[in-house]
């Protein structure tokens, strides 16, 4: 990942409100909170400091390519959000600042990156406070009177990794007393009273992801990875969004074989931990049925360095790669192989995919059940029957589609980032038209939304 200057290119979209005026419209959204007086004196100071000139005002034009979706980002401290991956004792009061310096993402952090959408969203933010390229789906906005939604910056799935992970108390206070802070900041908040939090964005990507109080704000939009451990009445396809995992696997930037159906050896590949709990049953099982078949590798994976390097092989290698259910019905592996332009082979009955209302995932990936799938002989049959010209046509589409599974910075038209914020913004007139009428309405609502 590399980190650019800022861009400017095309409509302005946003003058930027100063960070005086912000900083006096600060105790309106966290009065009565646990954030303590020294903080908030703290936080003045800062916003005073930066240098910007005062605006009460904050005028919205359209970008020359339509409408954005505006989308006003709480200032909570940095302890919630990017301090994480740079802590300082001085400034973990303080909100991150609007400079050009933004923390990579730590290159060890392997498995905390599958999960780390919500760095990518926040980051997004932070660039586009001012006009961006045409290619951004999203803006921010300073004034919250002019936003279609509200992000709420705290990083749920990273805390869960660096507090929660042992799912043992009192191990987990940190993640625990975080999420109540957070609870407590965003409920006081008139905007969250206004719409009862239906306009408000928070990313839960990790299934464990703000597991104490997330029953709290089951009204908000949550950024799932999938619904594999929520009941329908905290998470659901109709309020929430789906979001691809990060790819801990290189993206293939030069696929661009002769003969690619021939020169991918292998027929159907695996690599990953082969006994899992709950959905992810259907891998041991899979491995006592195909694990020693002609032109199958089925083997035990790692994360480190020697893992990875062996999977992305194995997956550039091989015609189809395997992707059946972990502990819930999505994976990670699902995404490496996306990136490796390897046909997957989804073998997960609940599973739910990022971006289906734009995508049809049957033109280039293979659904089959898991009771068809443990049949002996039958999944390998199946793909045998696949002729180089139908695996060409799939590979080329999947070629098409990868992009969009990319998460960058800055990001780029219809890559990961900017195919979330297209899915939110589908969902605010749905969401205004609840609100005002809810504002207008004396009595209970007989419609059943």
């Amino acid at each position: 990942m590399v980190l650019k200057g800022r861009i400017f290119r095309g409509c302005v979209c946003s003058i930027i409100a100063a960070a005086v005026g912000l900083s006096l419209m600060f105790p309106v959204f966290f009065a009565e909170t646990s954030l303590s007086e020294k903080v908030l004196v703290n936080w003045l100071m800062w916003s005073r400091s930066s240098g910007q000139s005062l605006s009460d005002v904050e005028r919205e034009l359209n970008s020359e390519n339509g409408c954005q979706l505006k989308v006003y980002m709480y200032p909570f401290p940095r302890r919630f959000n990017l301090g994480m991956l740079q802590q300082t004792e001085v400034d973990q009061d303080l909100p991150w600042p609007d400079g050009d310096f933004l923390p990579l993402w730590p290159a060890e952090s392997v498995l905390e990156k599958q999960h780390n959408v919500e760095y990518w969203m926040m980051l997004d933010l932070l660039y586009s406070r001012v006009g961006r390229h045409g290619d951004t789906e999203v803006i921010r906005v300073r004034d919250p009177e002019q936003a279609d939604l509200f992000f709420v910056p705290f990083f749920s799935s990273l805390c869960f990794y660096k507090f929660g992970l042992s799912m043992k108390e009192p191990e987990c206070e940190q993640d625990k007393a975080l999420q109540e802070e957070v609870v407590a900041l965003v409920v006081d908040s008139p905007y969250w009273k206004r719409s009862g939090g239906e306009d408000h964005i928070i990313p839960l990507h990790h299934p464990n992801a703000f597991r104490y109080h997330r029953n709290l704000l089951t009204a908000s939009i949550f950024i799932v990875a999938d619904f594999g451990r929520t009941l329908p009445q905290v998470s659901s396809l109709r309020k929430d969004v789906v979001a691809p995992y990060t790819h801990v696997i290189p993206t293939y930037e030069d696929d661009n074989s002769a003969d690619p159906f021939n020169s991918r050896k292998t027929l159907l590949f695996f690599q990953g931990t082969i006994k899992r709990k709950d959905d992810g049953i259907v891998r041991t099982k899979l491995a006592n049925i195909i694990q020693n078949q002609t032109g199958v590798h089925f083997g035990e994976g790692s994360t480190n360095a020697t893992g990875l390097k062996q999977a992305t092989l194995g997956m550039r290698n091989s015609k189809f790669c395997l992707d059946p259910a972990g502990d819930t019905p999505s994976s990670c592996r699902l995404f490496d192989v996306i990136s490796s332009h390897c046909i997957p082979v989804i073998i997960s009955d609940k599973i739910e995919l990022p971006y289906e209302d734009d995508l049809d995932y049957t033109s280039f990936a293979l659904f089959y059940s898991v009771e068809d799938s443990l049949q002996p002989g039958w999944l390998l049959s199946q793909l045998r029957n696949i002729n180089r010209v139908q695996w060409l046509k799939m590979w080329t589409r999947l070629k098409e589609v990868s992009h969009h599974f990319e998460y960058e910075f800055p990001s780029k038209k219809d890559d990961a980032v900017n195919m979330i914020w297209k899915q939110l913004r589908r969902k605010v007139p749905a969401i205004k038209l609840k609100i005002h009428r809810k504002q207008r309405r004396k009595i209970e609502d007989w419609w059943n939304w």
